[in-house]
Parts: C-alpha cells; sequence; structure tokens
C-alpha cells in the first residue's frame, strides 16, 4: 500500500536524518567491503551496489526537495514548535521518494548487518 501522506514532524526529524545517515552508512560500510580484500569479482560487485545505492539516493533527494519546496512554511514552522504538526499529502513522485528511502534505509541496515 502506498502512502500518500506524511507528517511534517515526521519529515524534518525522521525521514531526512535517516536519509544523512544513509548517506554516510552507504559510504562508510560499502568502501569498508571494497577494501576488505574481498575477490576481484566481490570487489566489483560491491562497487556497483554502491553505485545502485548512491544513485537511488540521488532519486530520492531529488524528490523529496520538490517535498520541501512545497511544503517550506509548513517544514519551517514544525521546526520552530515541535507541536505545529501538519500532514503534508505526497503526489505520486514524493510518494515514490518516500517508500524507496525507507526501503533503502532497510536494505543498508539490513547489509551492515551482514543479512
Amino acid at each position: 500500500m502506498s502512502q500518500k501522506s506524511i507528517s511534517a514532524h515526521e519529515v524534518m526529524y525522521d525521514l531526512i536524518p535517516k536519509l544523512n545517515a544513509l548517506e554516510r552508512q552507504i559510504n562508510n560500510t560499502l568502501e569498508a567491503m571494497i577494501t576488505a580484500g574481498q575477490s576481484p569479482a566481490e570487489k566489483e560487485s560491491t562497487e556497483k551496489l554502491k553505485i545502485e545505492f548512491e544513485l537511488e539516493l540521488t532519486m530520492i533527494r531529488m524528490n523529496l526537495q520538490h517535498l520541501l519546496s512545497r511544503y517550506r512554511t509548513e517544514l519551517e514552522a514544525v521546526t520552530r514548535d515541535d507541536h505545529h504538526d501538519v500532514t503534508l499529502a505526497l503526489d505520486k513522485h514524493e510518494t515514490v521518494a518516500v517508500e524507496s528511502a525507507k526501503a533503502l534505509y532497510d536494505r543498508v541496515q539490513r547489509l551492515q548487518q551482514g543479512q
């Protein structure tokens, strides 16, 4: 089921921090895997995975930028007053971005845990 809305609080205090952490995790985890003495085939596979994750992250950020611009006033309000939360309607691209961000975050967490 696709998510059609999100709270301003969730965007500012959950989604964006997770995206920032995700970017660091992708860089740190996959770089460590690449330099960890893998076979050439494993190294190439890990490098491709890193590129895939980076492209996915770029797509997510581009679509979220639209959300941040569209709801700038509402998002600024929630950063000034934690109790001033509103629900933000998502367009189809923003919906995909939010769902993709959550899925990518889960995928990188599993990768870090060696699953």
